[in-house]
């Protein structure tokens, strides 16, 4: 199997200290998500090959699609996984819009479908539907979307929340782009194994991730269809474990516990069965962040979302993303603080490691790497 690497955009700042918020809860970084900044992560990102950056969607980070549109110019290899909410447009917009952003990117677009997991956020952007609604509703947009990215007679539907008549796309994308998708509730795995291409999850020990898997394998089986599955996690790492761990530490002592007071508290009204497992993996116990080899879960006192991260030496890092493809990830989606010195480090000091063992090869061009020490965060701009 050859694994796919993905990095992350923080449309709502970055910094050198863990970003407290995000989930429907504000959050900025000390280093502004400018565009200027922006660029820089894109540039990183497509110098170490990465396929693609992911961006967030929400009240609290700036637009997935005016941003991404804005760094195709400044990019050549690298793609944009943009986060898409259904209902807060029509599926035949969003069918369009992703087909303007495919043909003028020359076919580096991805689509990350976020059903929404917080009725109070939804509100605020005008949607007033319950949870299992909102995953039916998906449904039914991603039923529209995916038949007018191919047909080529009108498409008519008349469901419980979409209703479109004789919609038809001029220009269809070319590629069609892919739609990842996660959701941890009964309600999220029927729409993922009808819908998705891949299926992601957040990090978690071994055996949650197998069990998740195996669920949605089921379900798409059911229907037919086999899914990739993609794994959205941190990543800490450095020349040797004791580094690593010592970043770790820096990460956790940097904390302000007004932070993770005021994070957990918004987080605990969460409707979203994914954060909810991400919330018992520390409890808020500072003490036992370690919840399996390397598997740390300190980013998830002070963050909503994905709040794992893998912390150890390269060695140690690669063997850890080896044990997930095991359980038949193939696509990950990393991030580290900051985003343009943590995409240097996995580069320079991860990705090495997995081409010689012939589980990834650079997207869009041979890297060329330095011999020496891989890219250090203290001689990085501040």
């Amino acid at each position: 199997m050859t694994l796919s690497f993905h990095w992350f955009l923080p449309t709502y700042g970055d910094s050198r200290n863990l970003v407290a918020g995000g989930h429907g809860t504000a959050m900025s970084g000390d280093r502004p998500a400018s565009l200027r900044y922006l660029n820089q992560i894109a540039g990183a990102a497509e110098e170490n090959g990465f396929e693609s950056v992911l961006t967030p969607t929400g009240a609290w980070c700036e637009d997935a699609w005016l941003t991404t549109a804005m760094l195709v110019e400044t990019t050549r290899t690298l793609k944009f996984l943009v986060a898409l909410r259904p209902g807060l447009i029509s599926p035949t917009l969003a069918a369009q819009m992703a087909g303007t952003f495919q043909r003028h990117s020359d076919g580096r677009l991805l689509v990350n479908v976020v059903t929404g997991g917080e009725s109070h956020e939804q509100r605020a952007f005008g949607d007033h539907l319950g949870k299992e609604q909102r995953y039916r509703r998906t449904g039914e947009f991603l039923d529209v979307v995916r038949r007018l990215w191919r047909s080529r007679e009108p498409i008519s539907l008349a469901g419980e929340h979409i209703r479109v008549e004789n919609a038809l796309l001029t220009n269809h994308p070319d590629p069609v782009p892919p739609i990842f998708f996660g959701g941890s509730s009964q309600a999220a795995g029927p729409v993922a194994a009808e819908h998705a291409d891949t299926y992601l999850t957040w990090g978690e020990p071994l055996f949650a991730v197998a069990r998740k898997l195996d669920w949605i394998r089921g379900l798409a089986v059911d229907r037919g269809r086999v899914l990739d599955y993609g794994l959205r996690i941190h990543i800490i790492t450095r020349d040797t474990s004791e580094a690593a761990w010592a970043e770790a530490d820096r990460l956790l002592a940097g904390i302000d516990p007004a932070d993770v007071e005021r994070v957990q508290a918004s987080l605990a009204r969460s409707e979203s069965e994914g954060q909810r497992r991400m919330s018992e993996l520390h409890g808020g116990d500072t003490s036992r962040l370690e919840i399996a080899p390397n598997l740390w879960a300190g980013v998830g006192l002070v963050r909503g979302g994905a709040g794992t991260a893998l912390v150890g030496s390269h060695e140690e890092v690669a063997q850890r993303l080896i044990e997930y493809s095991r359980l038949g990830i193939s696509q990950f989606i990393l991030s580290g603080y900051p985003h343009v010195e943590e995409a240097y480090w996995f580069g320079e000091g991860v990705l090495p490691i997995l081409k010689q063992r012939g589980l990834w090869k650079p997207e869009g061009h041979q890297l060329v790497r330095p011999a020496a020490t891989p890219f250090t965060a203290a001689a990085a701009s501040s």
